[in-house]
């Protein structure tokens, strides 16, 4: 019985085996066996074309200063720098306007991405006092904000626009409050004293 098991399932495979060999991939070509050549090689070279009228053509400076010597032009002796000619109307009246324009509008701009040190973060006012007055007493210059939202106050110092700036003021207030950090929020710009 097992042998003939074996015969039939031999008989059912060979069909199998002819399908799995029609599609086995080709025999590798000659081409495919040769090295691939990836030198550069260079292009013939082919009809050269005249685009001298195409190219701009400046009229040369007027010289301002004396000509130079020949002494001037030998290789050991020392040359003189000959003085770049003063720019003249390089900004016009359209520029200068919009310049005063731009000027203009950032003066109205008050706030801007920023950096502020959280100093405390608690439920206590008697606290946060207590830290704003050491904080103030040390850095009179710091600028500081209580803010207050049932229950919890926050206490936030300094108006820092870049990254480095509040880590700075971060080391600073750490004297006092070891666990401050830092918040990215919108900061006062031009603070009037």
């Amino acid at each position: 019985m097992n042998l003939r098991l074996r015969k039939a399932v031999l008989l059912l495979s060979v069909p199998l085996l002819a399908a799995c060999a029609a599609t086995a991939p080709a025999a590798p070509t000659a081409r495919a066996q040769a090295p691939v050549d990836t030198t550069h090689k260079p292009s013939p070279a082919g009809p050269v074309e005249n685009l001298t009228k195409y190219r701009p053509v400046f009229a040369l400076p007027v010289a301002t200063g004396p000509l130079p010597t020949p002494a001037a032009a030998l290789p050991g002796a020392p040359s003189a720098k000959a003085a770049a000619p003063a720019p003249t109307n390089q900004v016009n009246a359209q520029l200068e306007q919009r310049l005063r324009d731009q000027a203009f509008t950032n003066q109205n701009v008050k706030y801007a991405s920023g950096y502020r040190v959280r100093a405390y973060l608690g439920l206590e006012r008697d606290q946060v006092m207590n830290i704003r007055r050491q904080i103030i007493a040390r850095y009179p210059d710091e600028t500081d904000y209580i803010t207050f939202k049932q229950p919890v106050y926050r206490l936030y110092v300094g108006d820092y626009l870049t990254r480095l700036e509040a880590e700075r003021g971060l080391q600073r207030v750490r004297q006092f409050v070891p666990r401050a950090e830092l918040e990215p929020m919108q900061v006062l710009l031009n603070k009037v004293p």
